[in-house]
């Protein structure tokens, strides 16, 4: 049963590198976003399926440390990384 959390751990991090390989590819704003959102996402749920696999009864408490950090993240970015110019209430004449 372990084999089959492993390669779904696996998957995963594929995911994660094929992900990180079009933020690369294609740079902008919002595309960085989203893939700091998906990569916390995919992490937690690497975390969940690693811990699983291995019998580690913390890794749900890491699991969500993570997934607290991930949605700290994305505040963070739209908050500070967000330029004022790009907003649609105020448009400029």
């Amino acid at each position: 049963m372990s084999a089959l959390y492993f390669s779904m751990a696996l998957a995963l991090l594929l995911t994660i590198i094929l992900g990180l390989g079009h933020v690369f590819g294609q740079p902008g704003r919002a595309d960085s976003l989203l893939a700091a959102l998906l990569f916390g996402s995919t992490g937690v749920a690497l975390v969940l399926v690693l811990g699983q696999g291995l019998g580690m009864a913390r890794a749900l408490d890491v699991a969500l440390v993570f997934a607290l950090l991930a949605a700290v993240l994305g505040v963070a970015f739209v908050v500070r990384g967000w330029p004022d110019g790009d907003s649609k209430e105020n448009p400029e004449p």
